[in-house]
């Protein structure tokens, strides 16, 4: 590696890779280091994946003015530069009892003050009409249609992608082991090698304050807070029209119930505080109560068609309960972009916004590429397209034309597309999180020995080389039949 950059981006999480495309808009020499595998594979991919309209927001924090602007710029760039999902199916707070009328007021009141547009409290028939499937002991709900769904795999590896395509070195399983001060620079030392730049950008998610520690900052703390989800199977057909949360508490936004951008449902999460950043087990109270707290906004949710449980970490500061984004004014060079729980998703591409204003105090004005271009289309989707478009790409590329994920249509012709991006899937995992085998009901069960397959072909690689995930989730061992034939022949 021993490369010179301009900025190095510590974290290829939603924050890190919104940063680090906005950043390439500029002549800079930008470096993008992760320690997995794979982009988006901490927070950015386990998360309720929406984009919050604001109104619950605390004008006095930054994650609630953050919100406010994320939202807005989802609305008028990030939808219409990047080939990604999202979809603004608009978002109900739903109170069960009179009583609890006052707070939907009170919510409704600090949207306006957070200029929330087209907010309405809504009850009656209007109830049934926007979302058919609440439980019958719903009196009233808060109405924001400019809230949105989104898919954070999808979106993360896109601008992961068109940083890339704009100029951004992008390290995978290169985690940060220290640093170190050289002069008026940083020397980055990674498993893969040291580099090092004028400016260290830390968006290192659930280990921010780990490296932060490594260039002597203490202020802060992480801590993890667990939140457990029951995931659906689409083919339940659940229809849900909404995303739908409960009247929320001091502690919590409450369970919420949402539809995904492919139509499964998801449920969750709860909130535990726990102390172990690498624990990602689900518990049998924690997704009782998921379930529990589902059943009160939208009845009838039971375990049937429920095809997976996980667990997100969302790495919370304690003592502000807020997002810290800054300039470190201990250590020169080094700017924290830590404590990006939610509504982090929907503050993304504002928080990539302000830290080029702190990056531009920091290095001075930027001169913008004349070549930078912010769009991105992502590889064609076979599931999507009407018949004769199929007919017309297969005849192209008969790779289209085969199967291999038969839950979900998907084709081999998609999965060699996102293998060979600038930034590709190189285990099963990042094939799933990008293509969707495995995603479906048998969750892998028919497809991951064929996508297996073909990453080790177009990889140049051996089958028992390819890893779920990380490089300690080898699937396969060794080869079997060839050793036994090698004796025989003895």
């Amino acid at each position: 590696m021993n490369k010179k950059y301009d900025v190095i981006i510590i974290g290829g999480g939603v924050t890190g890779c919104f940063i680090a495309r906005e950043l390439s808009r500029y002549d800079l020499n930008i470096a993008l280091v992760e320690k997995e595998p794979d982009v988006c594979t901490g927070t950015s991919k386990a998360n309720t994946a929406l984009i919050h309209a604001g109104f619950n927001a605390d004008s006095n924090k930054l994650k609630g003015r953050l919100n406010v602007r994320g939202n807005k710029l989802y609305h008028e760039r990030v939808q219409h530069e990047l080939d990604v999902p999202i979809e603004w199916l608009g978002a109900m707070v739903v109170a069960e009892d009179e009583a609890d009328i006052p707070k939907l007021e009170a919510i409704l009141e600090n949207g306006q003050k957070n200029d929330v547009p087209d907010l309405e409290i809504v009850k009656g028939d209007r109830l049934y009409e926007l979302e058919p499937h609440l439980s019958e002991d719903a009196v009233a709900a808060l109405y924001a249609p400019t809230a949105g769904i989104v898919n954070p795999f999808e979106l993360t590896v896109a601008l992961a992608n068109n940083a890339a395509r704009n100029g951004v070195d992008v390290f995978l399983e290169a985690e940060v082991e220290d640093i170190e001060d050289i002069g008026d620079h940083k020397l980055v030392k990674t498993v893969k090698g040291e580099m090092e730049a004028g400016l260290v950008i830390n968006a290192a998610g659930l280990y921010a304050d780990k490296i932060a520690n490594m260039v002597g900052i203490d202020k802060f703390k992480i801590t993890p807070r667990r939140g457990e989800y029951y995931l659906y199977d689409k083919k339940m057909e659940l229809n849900l029209q909404k995303t739908i949360f409960p009247v929320p508490t001091e502690v919590s936004k409450g369970i919420v119930v949402t539809p995904t951008d492919e139509r499964n449902v998801l449920i969750g999460p709860n909130a535990e505080e726990i102390d172990n950043v690498e624990n990602k087990s689900t518990t049998r109270k924690g997704l009782d109560k998921v379930m529990e707290g589902a059943n009160k906004t939208v009845p009838g949710l039971s375990k049937k068609g429920i095809i997976r449980e996980f667990v997100g970490l969302r790495p919370a500061i304690k003592e502000t309960g807020d997002f810290l984004i800054e300039a470190s004014d201990e250590v020169s060079g080094f700017i924290n972009v830590a404590g990006i729980q939610s509504p982090g998703l929907a503050s993304s591409p504002a928080i990539a916004e302000m830290v080029v204003g702190i990056v531009k105090e920091e290095l001075g004005d930027l001169n913008e590429k004349s070549d930078f271009d912010p769009n991105y289309q992502g590889p064609p989707k076979f599931r999507h397209m009407t018949h004769a478009e199929q007919a017309k790409l297969v005849e192209e590329n008969p790779d289209y034309g085969q199967i291999i994920c038969r839950c979900e249509t998907v084709t081999k012709g998609e999965i060699l597309d996102i293998i060979r991006e600038p930034v590709g899937a190189r285990t099963v995992n990042a094939v799933k999180r990008r293509a969707r085998p495995g995603a479906g009901r048998c969750q892998g069960g028919f497809c991951e020995p064929k996508v297996v397959s073909i990453l080790a072909e177009e990889l140049g690689i051996e089958e028992n080389e390819v890893c779920l995930e990380s490089a300690k989730s080898k699937l396969l061992k060794e080869k079997t039949k060839a050793p036994l034939l090698k004796e025989v022949a003895k």
